[in-house]
C-alpha cells in the first residue's frame, strides 16, 4: 500500500460514532475552562481590575488541580434517580454539565467594578462543576474504548477541547464586542456573550444523554456490614487509598518520575497564559482583532495540531511526541517575547496565535494519551483525576503571581521566564524514556 494511503487510513479512525462522541464532550470540557481563567481576565482588565488582581483571580481555576479530592464520589457515589436512569458516568456528566450552565448564567448577570467578590464566588461553583465534568468526561473517554484506540479518542477530546477553548475566547469577545455600545468598554456586551457560552453547552448535554454507558471495571456499589465508621474506613481503603496504591505498586520508584514530569509539563504555558489576555489588552489589541485571528487561525492550527499529534503518536511512540510538544511550547513563549518589544502588530499577533494553538495541540495530544496510558481501568476516574490534577497544581499556583512579576519585571522578561520553566518537563521525559524502557507504557 502506498505510504499516503497509509496515512489516510490511519485518519478514518476519527470518523467512528465512540470518537466523534468524544470529541463533543471534549468540546463540552473545553468551554468553561477560559471562562474562568482566560478570557475571563480580559473581562477584568477592560473593566480597570489591576494585573496583580487578575493573576491572584486565576486561583479560581485551581479548583481543576484538586479534583482528585472529589474523584472517588465518581468511581463510587451513585446520584439518586439520575443513575438508576443514566448509569453511573452520565449520570454525573449530565449533573455537572446542568452545574456549569447554572454558575455561568450567574457570572452573566455580574458587574466586575461592582461585584469582584461575588464574581468569584460564581466563579468558583463554574471551576467546580466544571472539574467535576472533567472527571467524568475522561473517565468515560477511557472506558468507551480498548487501548488501541486511546490515541484517537485522546486527539478528538482535545481538538473539541480547544475548538470550545477558542470559541469560548475568540467567540466570547467577539459578541462582546458586537453587543457592545461603547467601543472601550461595555457591561452588557460581556454578559450577553456569557449568556452565549451557556448555551453552547447543549450539545454536550444531547450527546451524553443520547450516549451509551460505557462498561466498567468498577464495582457497582461498596457493601459492607458494620457501624458508619467501619463502612467509612472501608470505603476510604477501597475508594480513595486502592487506586494511590495501585499505580505506585505498577511503576515502583518510576512512579515518582512520573508525577514529577506531570505536576511540571504544562507549566511553560499555563504560567504564561494567565497574563496572555492582559498582555493583548495592555499592547492596545481591540476584542475584534483577537477575537477574529483566534478564531480564523486559532481554530485551523488547533484542528492541524490535535490531528497531527493523534498520527505522530501511532507512528512515533508517545514520548516522543511529548518531547516535541514540551519543546514547542517553550518556544512559542519566547515568540510573545518577542512581540512585547515589537509592540503592536496585526502580523506577529497572528503568527503568535497560530503557533500557540499548533504546538498546543501536539503537546496536549501526547499529554493525554501518556496519561491515559498509566490509568488502571479499575479506577478510572481518581487515577485520571489525580494524573490531570497534578498537572494543574503547580501551574495554576506559580501562575496566580504572574501579575505581581509583570509588574516588576515587565512583559519581556516575563514571558523569557516561563519558557524557561519547559527545561524540567524535558529532562524528565528523557530520563523516563531512557530507564522506563522496559515498560511499554514509558518506552520510546
Amino acid at each position: 500500500m502506498p505510504y499516503y494511503l497509509t496515512w489516510l487510513s490511519s485518519l478514518s479512525i476519527y470518523c467512528q460514532r465512540r470518537v466523534l462522541a468524544i470529541f463533543i464532550l471534549g468540546f463540552s470540557s473545553g468551554l468553561p475552562l477560559m471562562l474562568v481563567f482566560g478570557v475571563l481576565s480580559f473581562w477584568l482588565r477592560e473593566a480597570g481590575v489591576s494585573r496583580t488582581d487578575i493573576g491572584y483571580f486565576s486561583w479560581v481555576a485551581l479548583a481543576y488541580a484538586i479534583k482528585w479530592l472529589w474523584s472517588p464520589l465518581a468511581d463510587h457515589l451513585q446520584i439518586p434517580f439520575l443513575h438508576h436512569k443514566l448509569g453511573r458516568r452520565r449520570s454525573w456528566l449530565v449533573l455537572s454539565q446542568f452545574l456549569v450552565v447554572a454558575a455561568i448564567l450567574c457570572m452573566a448577570n455580574m458587574d466586575p467594578q461592582q461585584d469582584l467578590a461575588l464574581m468569584a464566588i460564581f466563579a468558583v461553583i463554574l471551576a467546580f462543576a466544571s472539574a467535576t465534568q472533567d472527571i467524568n468526561v475522561d473517565a468515560f473517554r477511557i472506558e468507551s474504548a480498548p487501548e488501541q484506540l486511546q490515541a484517537a479518542l485522546a486527539a478528538a477530546y482535545l481538538t473539541g477541547y480547544r475548538l470550545a477553548m477558542i470559541l469560548a475566547s475568540a467567540g466570547t469577545l467577539w459578541l462582546a464586542a458586537v453587543f457592545s455600545k461603547d467601543s472601550n468598554y461595555d457591561l452588557s456586551g460581556w454578559q450577553f456573550a456569557y449568556v452565549v457560552m451557556a448555551l453552547c453547552m447543549l450539545p454536550g448535554i444531547i450527546t451524553t444523554l443520547l450516549s451509551k454507558e460505557p462498561d466498567s471495571e468498577l464495582k457497582q456499589h461498596l457493601s459492607i456490614e458494620g457501624n458508619i465508621f467501619t463502612r467509612f474506613l472501608h470505603w476510604l481503603k477501597q475508594a480513595v487509598l486502592a487506586p494511590f496504591i495501585d499505580f505506585f505498586s505498577r511503576y515502583k520508584w518510576l512512579a515518582l518520575m512520573m508525577l514529577a514530569l506531570i505536576a511540571c509539563y504544562r507549566l511553560t504555558d499555563i504560567v504564561m497564559g494567565v497574563m496572555a489576555n492582559a498582555f493583548y489588552v495592555d499592547m492596545g489589541y481591540s476584542k475584534e482583532e483577537v477575537a477574529s485571528i483566534s478564531k480564523l487561525y486559532g481554530v485551523v492550527m488547533t484542528l492541524i495540531g490535535a490531528g497531527l499529534g493523534g498520527v505522530l503518536i501511532n507512528k512515533l511512540g508517545t514520548m516522543r511526541i511529548l518531547f516535541l510538544g514540551a519543546l514547542l511550547s517553550a518556544l512559542t513563549n519566547l515568540l510573545f517575547a518577542a512581540l512585547s518589544q515589537i509592540g503592536y502588530d496585526i502580523t506577529w499577533l497572528t503568527l503568535i496565535i497560530s503557533a500557540d494553538n499548533l504546538s498546543a495541540g501536539i503537546a496536549t495530544s501526547a499529554f493525554i494519551a501518556y496519561l491515559s496510558s498509566l490509568v488502571n481501568r479499575a479506577f478510572t476516574a481518581t487515577q485520571y483525576a489525580m494524573f490531570s490534577s497534578l498537572m494543574l497544581l503547580l501551574p495554576k499556583f506559580v501562575g496566580g503571581f504572574s501579575g505581581a512579576w509583570v509588574e516588576q519585571v515587565g512583559y519581556n522578561q516575563f514571558f523569557i521566564i516561563t519558557a524557561l520553566l519547559g527545561a524540567p518537563a524535558l529532562i524528565l521525559i528523557i530520563l523516563l524514556a531512557k530507564y522506563g524502557k522496559q515498560n511499554h507504557n514509558t518506552a520510546i
